[in-house]
């Protein structure tokens, strides 16, 4: 393994500290404060500077995120507020956003996007006729179950694992599992997730997935660059034309800002893997995020650029941006039978120095174009 510029072996690490989480490790702690009291976390740390929060009373999702002390993941302000707090029917279905912070924020289970009425007789229960949903659904709002967090130690080399589940269940409706691992290296700077959601129950149900991944400054700045192989815009909010403010070179903050959001068509690679990055201007620090296109072939770049939220999300889904409703109409809507699942597989990597972003660059612009 390689530790503070040295390369050392297990047995030569544990003569020389009576407890390897020195170096790197899990903690379990629980928030105690404001809006955040009684949420379970998952502090990981990896040798290499990469540090992790997993909110387990948030579906297990990502809060902080930093590397080497420097933050990548966004604080909106909203705080990690404890489920009990959430108002899923709130402010026309938009309520979602009072919960939106962190790195990831999960959508789904049942649907993402915009909310809406959809017809819910499948379930064959007659005061049921139809389902409400909110922006981005349920699932962020519901603990999950906490099934392991570990060191893994397997000859010269070690991961830190989490692995939790989250229930997506009412009576007479959806009964949806997510069995979420995540897995760092002991000296890794790469975030793993492997997600499975499966159908508890007996009736055809809908499931729709999507990855909220927000980042913030100082990897979201004035002259960062999004680089993905792009065929073209699919879908684009009124306030890109409005505003007209770059997708590929991210502006300062500004007062007022409008969201813009667009849908890209991306090419996958030869590894079947969707790949993004956002690279810093002068080049010495970027994130690439990389994803199984096949269960995710969707993808969203959302641009918060406004003063006191500046962030930009990157966002695999498995649909399109039309949401529940408009999959349904044009036959790409997921039904799971019971025992059916699908898996999503994700990378998140930090990138050091101007070698490693230029071959980042040069691998994304062998794989499609971008245009301007």
């Amino acid at each position: 393994m390689k530790i503070a510029g040295h390369d050392i072996t297990p047995a030569e690490l544990r003569r020389r500290t009576g407890d390897t989480s020195s170096v790197a490790g899990i903690r379990q702690v629980v928030l105690d404060n404001g809006v955040e009291r009684g949420v379970r976390a998952i502090e990981l740390r990896t040798a290499a500077g990469l540090e992790i929060d997993l909110l387990v009373d948030r579906a297990l999702d990502i809060g902080d995120a930093r590397f080497k002390g420097v933050p990548f993941g966004w604080r909106s302000g909203n705080g990690y507020r404890h489920p009990g707090l959430h108002e899923h029917s709130d402010e026309g279905g938009l309520s979602w956003l009072r919960a939106l912070d962190g790195l990831l924020v999960t959508g789904g289970l049942d649907h993402t996007l915009f909310g809406g009425e959809v017809d819910a007789t499948r379930y064959n229960y007659p005061p049921k006729q139809t389902v409400s949903h909110g922006l981005h659904g349920r699932v962020t709002a519901i603990p999950a179950r906490l099934l392991e967090a570990a060191e893994i130690w397997s000859g010269e080399s070690a991961v830190l694992r989490v692995k939790g589940e989250v229930i997506q269940a009412t009576a007479f409706g959806e009964h949806l599992r997510l069995t979420r691992t995540y897995e760092v290296d002991f000296d890794g700077h790469e975030l793993r997730i492997h997600d499975v959601v499966d159908n508890l129950g007996f009736e055809p149900t809908p499931h729709m997935f999507l990855y909220h991944l927000n980042f913030g400054w100082p990897y979201v700045d004035e002259g960062t660059e999004f680089v993905a192989p792009i065929t073209k815009h699919l879908w684009q909010s009124d306030s890109v034309a409005e505003q007209g403010a770059s997708y590929r070179l991210l502006p300062a903050p500004a007062r007022g800002f409008v969201e813009q959001v667009t849908e890209h068509e991306l090419v996958a690679g030869s590894d079947g893997l969707h790949r993004v990055a956002l690279l810093s201007a002068d080049g010495e620090s970027g994130v690439e995020v990389s994803w199984d296109a096949s269960t995710m072939p969707n993808f969203f770049e959302w641009q918060n650029l406004r003063d006191g939220q500046y962030a930009v999300g990157l966002e695999p889904s498995s649909h399109h941006v039309g949401g529940d409703g408009a999959s349904r109409e044009d036959g790409s809507m997921t039904f799971l039978e019971h025992g059916e699942s699908r898996e999503y597989r994700t990378t998140i990597r930090i990138l050091q120095g101007s070698a490693e972003t230029a071959a980042v660059r040069s691998a994304i612009r062998a794989i499609g174009p971008q245009p301007d």
